[in-house]
């Protein structure tokens, strides 16, 4: 077995320690999760739907989140409607195909997108061309639109009703942080609509 340093496993931890720390110190990106959780909750009074996309990791983060609406997250409850448009090949590949990479999440949006609905678009740039084209599509719609970013907030910022920026250039510390952001709203929407049922 080869001998190796931990320098490099306490410096990838540092560096997310230091973001998410930046992130705990900013108070307005820290009332706009409260903000976007209050829009989730609201549309899902409202019978609408919370609507995700993004490509590579961020897929991974829109699914994750998709379920832990679908699914749950801390404790049983009723499931609350959220679509992933990063999970059917058929549908992704079609799409692909018919119009090009870019409209995959745009073509979804306008199928499954309605009035009120909640759009979280999610890329570490802010400049994924598919995401972008599905929130110019959801501002047209009258969908909420959510991004989440790295610093700068690329193309998406101007798209975007609400848009998280997470403070960092480096993807790996960004996705970290994107997740945590979707774990904090879903449980801000689970305990408000569901309140009382903790078993965490």
């Amino acid at each position: 077995m080869v001998s190796m340093s931990n320098d490099a496993i306490i410096r990838a931890i540092g560096d997310s320690i230091s973001v998410k720390q930046k992130i705990l110190e900013d108070e307005g990106l820290l009332n706009s999760i409260h903000d976007i959780a209050d829009e989730c909750i609201a549309a899902y009074r409202q019978g609408n739907r919370v609507l995700l996309a993004g490509n590579g990791g961020s897929a991974a983060d829109a699914q994750h989140i998709a379920a832990e609406f679908v699914g749950r997250y801390a404790f049983d409850r009723t499931g609350l409607p959220a679509i992933a448009f990063t999970t059917d090949t058929s549908m992704l590949t079609a799409i692909a195909n018919d119009y090009g990479f870019d409209q995959i999440f745009r073509r979804q949006l306008e199928a499954n997108g309605s009035k009120d609905d909640v759009f979280i678009g999610i890329s570490t740039s802010g400049n994924s061309a598919n995401v972008v084209a599905a929130l110019q599509r959801a501002r047209e719609l009258d969908i909420i639109t959510v991004g989440l970013t790295g610093q700068g907030g690329g193309e998406m910022q101007s798209l975007c009703d609400y848009c998280l920026q997470v403070p960092s250039t480096s993807t790996p510390r960004i996705q970290e942080s994107h997740i945590m952001l979707g774990h904090i709203i879903c449980d801000l929407v689970e305990e408000t609509l569901f309140g009382g049922q903790d078993n965490r």
